[in-house]
């Protein structure tokens, strides 16, 4: 079947007839429904970016995983950013009973919140896309995150540490964790030596010294000694 541009245009007519009863509040709730029902039948469907929806930023929560921090001029230059430029990407999301969860975005997040210029500016909302169901398990949430942030930006030691160590008790290999995190079988291996767990690693052969300099941390010295 032929498209026809006349066909959009007059159905785009009948939305923006509709929608000029409404507040501001009600239009972004009623074309968010529009997107999501564009978005079940679009042949891009399976992309999360092919639906952005406009979000009350009070329903828009941080996850209590992520390593990633910003300092405080890089986050005024993201406020400035928001402020000149728009919003140029959403915020990564899962849907919760709650609300949605961050995956990627928290400091565009904090902005929409915290930033009163920001706040007024985009009505309260921040924009977000809602990652894959397949995706919704903890593991695999952190994995995505980490993804996200080693692109840009700079992790807390300490706190990818803590990840690692989780993502072992969730069973994930050292192999797996490597690929899914981008890291080398080193990188992975210092992470959990950080932990300083010595039962989580009784079956690895550890050399007699390495550094952990490159991590901004101590140098660990006769690692065999400590660990036992």
């Amino acid at each position: 079947m032929e498209f026809r541009k006349q066909d959009t245009k007059s159905i785009i007519n009948d939305i923006k007839f509709f929608l000029d009863k409404y507040e501001a509040d009600d239009k972004v709730s009623f074309i968010n429904e529009i997107k999501i029902a564009m978005h079940e039948m679009s042949p891009l469907g399976q992309e999360p970016v092919d639906c952005v929806l406009w979000i009350k930023n009070e329903f828009v929560g941080a996850n209590d995983y992520n390593p990633n921090s910003v300092a405080p001029p890089e986050m005024e230059l993201l406020r400035t950013s928001i402020n000149n430029d728009g919003y140029t990407q959403p915020v990564v999301t899962m849907k919760t009973d709650e609300g949605y969860e961050v995956i990627d975005g928290f400091h565009r997040t904090r902005v929409s919140k915290e930033c009163d210029d920001i706040t007024k500016k985009v009505l309260g909302y921040v924009p977000i896309t809602v990652i894959r169901e397949s995706q919704e398990d903890r593991g695999d949430r952190i994995a995505s995150t980490i993804r996200h942030n080693r692109a840009r930006g700079k992790h807390r030691i300490d706190a990818m540490s803590d990840i690692i160590l989780e993502l072992k008790r969730r069973n994930w290999s050292d192999k797996k964790i490597g690929k899914q995190l981008g890291m080398d079988p080193d990188e992975v291996l210092r992470l959990a030596q950080m932990t300083g767990l010595a039962e989580m690693f009784k079956d690895k052969e550890f050399s007699k010294s390495w550094e952990a300099s490159e991590y901004g941390e101590t140098e660990l010295v006769e690692l065999e000694e400590d660990l036992e």
